[in-house]
């Protein structure tokens, strides 16, 4: 996986792009199934964002009997602690990683970049934004929770100690419980991170009004 870059669909701002959302997809979906939120972030043509919406590569998995399916990693069983597949957590680490560094490479500071995630992206989101060893203008991870369970992942970069994170979840959700989501809340708050927790009466999804919040929180971060 990390020897072929990603594809991805990418959305250009109207002028030159000054900074960058990488936004994450959950498992069996694709960069299209976020792409269309771009308009609705309500963001001004004068922050130059460009928005990258990565595809993850096709896996068996296996709490889905081995069906192969757009994932970032192996789901092994619905216990938090063992739910995650490290080895394939890593591999996905290492090409969001090469995402990034493109995005610098092409002229956008890390610190214009927010990575962004949802479901299994989320879990992405905060692990690759965390262990990264350069500054992050944020880290967004929604409905989501840490593939490390209890524990906060190894290696963690000094770099992103201050950068804020985003980290929202549905009330109702039945795919990834909401305490899943507060117990990484709390874990990431408690190592002193600045971390913003927020709720909503919705499912495992994301609603229009807090696609609003989000935007907000995106224009505070990149102006």
């Amino acid at each position: 996986m990390s020897s072929q870059p990603l594809e991805r669909i990418t959305i250009e701002p109207q002028q030159q792009a000054k900074s960058c959302v990488i936004w994450l997809h959950g498992l069996g979906d694709s960069g299209a199934g976020f792409a269309p939120v771009v308009p609705l972030l309500g963001l001004p043509d004068s922050l130059g964002v460009r928005f990258v919406f990565p595809h993850a590569p096709s896996i068996s998995v296996t709490i889905n009997q081995g069906y192969v399916m757009p994932a970032w990693y192996d789901i092994k069983g619905m216990d938090l602690e063992n739910r995650a597949d490290m080895a394939g957590v890593q591999l996905s680490e290492l090409a969001i990683t090469a995402l990034i560094d493109e995005q610098i490479a092409l002229g956008i500071p890390a610190n214009k970049i927010v990575l962004a995630g949802f479901s299994q992206g989320g879990v992405m989101s905060l692990f690759t934004g965390l262990r990264y060893p350069h500054t992050l203008a944020g880290i967004m991870a929604l409905s989501c929770y840490l593939p490390t369970g209890t524990q906060l992942p190894d290696q963690l970069s000094d770099a992103n100690r201050n950068t804020p994170i985003l980290q929202q979840h549905g009330e109702q959700d039945d795919v990834v419980p909401m305490q899943a989501g507060k117990q990484a809340f709390d874990l990431i708050s408690a190592a002193g991170y600045q971390t913003q927790w927020q709720t909503y009466p919705m499912a495992h999804s994301v609603v229009p009004n807090q696609l609003q919040d989000i935007g907000k929180w995106l224009l505070a971060r990149l102006k």
